[in-house]
């Protein structure tokens, strides 16, 4: 698995994660009872559903708790600065190689279109000479 998907997989444990946080504490305000305070009147009565409070609390916290481990094992997983760029290096130094490589072929194949070229003008001028002598003979006679 390359460092890309990784840091890919990575992200979407993260994104679970904040999604596991955001959904408790939806549930949370959900069920939680309404808090009194001082100089402040509020009219109406909601009484949450206290029966499932638990269930879903004991839910998020396993939710919770596997993705963070998930998260350090990804983390962990990661090649490290130093690694990375040895590897780096390696890459470049395997990059100049092959464009080396391809430079001398390229090269190799413009001088010979260039001796191809050579010898089609050397033919196009035989060919030209061969017509004018054709022409002034048919001329002549």
């Amino acid at each position: 698995m390359t460092m890309a998907d990784r840091l890919s997989q990575l992200q979407d444990t993260v994104n679970q994660q904040a999604e596991h946080f955001c959904n408790s504490i939806g549930i949370i305000q959900q069920t939680s009872y309404p808090s009194k305070f001082l100089n402040f009147d509020r009219s109406g009565s909601q009484t949450p559903l206290r029966t499932t409070q638990e269930d879903y609390a004991q839910l998020f916290a396993q939710l919770i708790s596997r993705c963070a481990k998930d998260i350090d094992t990804l983390i962990e997983s990661l090649p490290s600065e130093d690694s990375s760029t040895e590897l780096q290096l390696q890459s470049l130094k395997r990059l100049e190689v092959e464009n080396q490589e391809a430079a001398k072929k390229l090269e190799d194949i413009v001088q010979h279109g260039e001796r191809i070229l050579e010898k089609i003008q050397i033919s196009l001028e035989d060919i030209a000479q061969a017509q004018l002598e054709m022409h002034i003979r048919s001329t002549n006679s």
